[in-house]
């Protein structure tokens, strides 16, 4: 009977990595200033700052909360609707299996690309330097923001869909116009609405913070009672936020969930 031979592990390649892996974080952490004893050391510090912002926070300031965050809310749909709007076509000509046209298609996804991994932070702060200070500036950083989103998810819908339609219309002569309104867009329609829906909710997040670049919206006040050490209004505008965000969430999640 032939002897079964069990070949040994390779203990050099795993202890091998998992120094790299081990030096690689050690050796981050070093270069960035990180330093486990100075957050024992200022937790007392953090207790004493959770104390004035929450317990109590400043409740009688929830009225002046409500129109900033509005504002926060309206930035957040018109941005999303633009960018929607305009990543629809852009989608479907970026697209491979529409136009078939590389010259076409791939000049289209570097764009997307690029504007999709652009931060809508650092948007707003060049659109703020170009528009001035205000939600205008919010709005069209967010718009941007979307279009790149939700082209990019759109297009990798198209190209996915069930292309025995698209034959079956071939076949019987249709153009690319009625190949579109008949094969594709009634295939892609519910995820480019669940796309919408995802877009907006991240859109409402990132309009909460472009204040703090002048943009508008809540981060604005955030920015203002932090910088006049108004903790305990600043409590208030994290707790209210915190809940318009959460809610917006999961009704978003809920309808996303019944369109896909």
């Amino acid at each position: 009977m032939e002897k079964i031979i069990i070949p040994k592990a390779n203990h050099l390649k795993r202890n091998s990595t998992i120094f790299i892996i081990v030096f690689l974080i050690v050796g981050s952490a070093v270069f960035a200033g990180f330093n486990p004893l100075e957050v024992i050391q200022n937790f007392s510090k953090g207790k004493r700052l959770l104390g004035r912002m929450f317990f109590p926070p400043d409740w009688t300031y929830t009225i002046k909360v409500i129109p900033p965050l509005l504002e926060t809310i309206r930035m957040a749909v018109v941005g999303t609707f633009i960018g929607t709007v305009i990543a629809l076509p852009v989608a479907v000509f970026a697209a491979g299996n529409f136009l078939k046209n590389p010259w076409i298609s791939q000049p289209l996804r570097l764009v997307l690309n690029i504007f999709r991994t652009i931060p809508a932070m650092v948007l707003a702060s060049l659109f703020v330097a170009v528009f001035g200070i205000g939600p205008f500036s919010g709005v069209i950083a967010l718009s941007i923001f979307s279009f790149g989103l939700i082209s990019k998810l759109t297009y990798e819908s198209i190209e996915a869909i069930d292309y025995g339609q698209v034959e079956a219309l071939m076949s019987l002569g249709a153009n690319k116009p009625n190949i579109l309104r008949y094969a594709i867009i009634p295939q892609i329609l519910p995820q480019y609405m669940s796309y919408t829906l995802y877009g907006f909710e991240v859109n409402v997040r990132a309009a909460a913070v472009l204040g703090y670049v002048g943009a508008g919206g809540i981060g604005q006040t955030f920015e203002h009672n932090l910088a006049w050490r108004n903790f305990d209004r600043v409590g208030v505008i994290i707790v209210i936020s915190f809940a318009v965000v959460l809610i917006i969430d999961l009704i978003s999640s809920h309808l996303r969930k019944r369109l896909v």
